[in-house]
């Protein structure tokens, strides 16, 4: 391996231990109240996110913070013996998808049907280290 290729590779392991993901599928709630949410964390120290989070009267916030409490334990696991309270971790990225949609009739009147869809997601969350 050439000396461009191993520095290369060498930075990404770096970056790779910097960072945690983690992942929630198939969410019950609508990926656009998850989004409003997530929206107020992006960006944000983990430990003023989880503040943000647990005092938000959305119910996606509650689901968010549990995810969120995931990813830095996530992280304690990859690096050992450092504390994340003093490492300066912040919420990088959070990524809401469209998951399944669920397809519902409802019963309208003169014979009619409504159809309900009721709507999932996908979140990823990556916490990053500062520099």
């Amino acid at each position: 391996m050439g000396k461009r290729k191993r520095e290369a590779a060498e930075l990404r392991k770096e970056v790779k231990n910097n960072t945690a993901i983690a992942k929630m599928n198939k969410c019950p709630t609508s990926p656009r109240k998850m989004r409003l949410v997530a929206d107020i964390i992006r960006g944000e120290n983990v430990y003023n996110a989880l503040n943000i989070l647990k005092f938000n009267p959305k119910e996606a916030s509650g689901r968010l913070e549990k995810l969120l409490v995931s990813a830095i334990n996530n992280w304690e696991q990859k690096n050992d013996g450092v504390d994340p309270s003093t490492a300066g971790l912040i919420v990088k990225d959070v990524f809401v998808d469209s998951a399944r949609m669920f397809k519902r009739i409802q019963p309208a009147p003169q014979g009619r049907a409504h159809r309900i869809r009721k709507r999932s997601n996908h979140v990823t969350l990556v916490i990053d280290k500062t520099k």
